[in-house]
């Protein structure tokens, strides 16, 4: 299983802190909570993150402030602000002081973990499987240049989408990917018909992998796939 990415949320808000702390862990993200600005920065300075989600109005020191203090000395992490003002010159503001994104609320978990996932692959903050050609699955080698999964010396020609949708759950291993992500992703496209196209291309991938017992790509009732390697 790959390392947990790190994540600083900062939510003044302590009962939509604590949703969103659980269920960023459900995804396996390591989460540290802090509930004003100063305490957030204080964290930052002790501790690396791979990613900051950051409310824009705290006690003690507001997200922006927070945000120019952190780009005085970091230009690569990522920031998100969660913000309910959603006045253009905010958005305007919260890019001029560094973020990423910028999500207002009200907001659905669905939308915020999209976010983050594509600000994480912009950013290059992703498992460092991200630019490699060959992956190891289990037993299996996948070679996504020539579109080949390789076994014993068996080999299985993937089509373009198959070897696209393969290197997006190996990506994104042991963790839970939502149909709207892998849809977007893969086929720019999240309708109905595009739905049913995804969910034969995963039966085909289970197909072609069906000799390891120790790789599964699982469904999750209502949410998406999970690719699961148990060794």
């Amino acid at each position: 299983m790959t390392d947990q990415r790190k994540v600083l949320l900062l939510e003044d808000d302590g009962n939509l802190g604590t949703v969103l702390q659980e269920h960023l862990q459900m995804q396996e993200f390591e989460v540290t909570l802090c509930a004003d600005g100063e305490q957030g920065l204080t964290v930052w300075r002790q501790e690396q993150f791979d990613l900051c989600l950051v409310d824009v109005m705290m006690p003690k020191l507001d997200g922006f402030s927070f945000a120019e203090e952190v780009r005085k000395v970091d230009k690569e992490v990522p920031i998100i602000f969660l913000t309910a003002r959603s006045m253009k010159e905010d958005k305007i503001l919260g890019f001029k002081v560094g973020c990423d994104d910028y999500i207002t609320k009200p907001f659905s978990v669905e939308e915020l973990m999209l976010r983050i996932e594509a600000v994480l692959r912009r950013t290059g903050s992703t498992d460092t499987t991200n630019n490699a050609d060959e992956i190891q699955i289990g037993s299996y080698r996948f070679v996504f240049s020539r579109q080949l999964l390789i076994r014993n010396d068996q080999e299985q020609k993937l089509t373009p989408k198959e070897s696209e949708l393969l290197r997006f759950l190996c990506l994104n291993r042991n963790r839970t990917i939502l149909r709207e992500e892998a849809l977007r992703e893969i086929w720019s496209d999240d309708s109905y018909f595009a739905g049913r196209s995804m969910d034969m291309f995963i039966s085909r991938l289970r197909k072609y992998l069906k000799e390891d017992s120790s790789i599964e790509i699982m469904g999750v009732h209502g949410k998406g796939f999970r690719m699961v390697i148990d060794k």
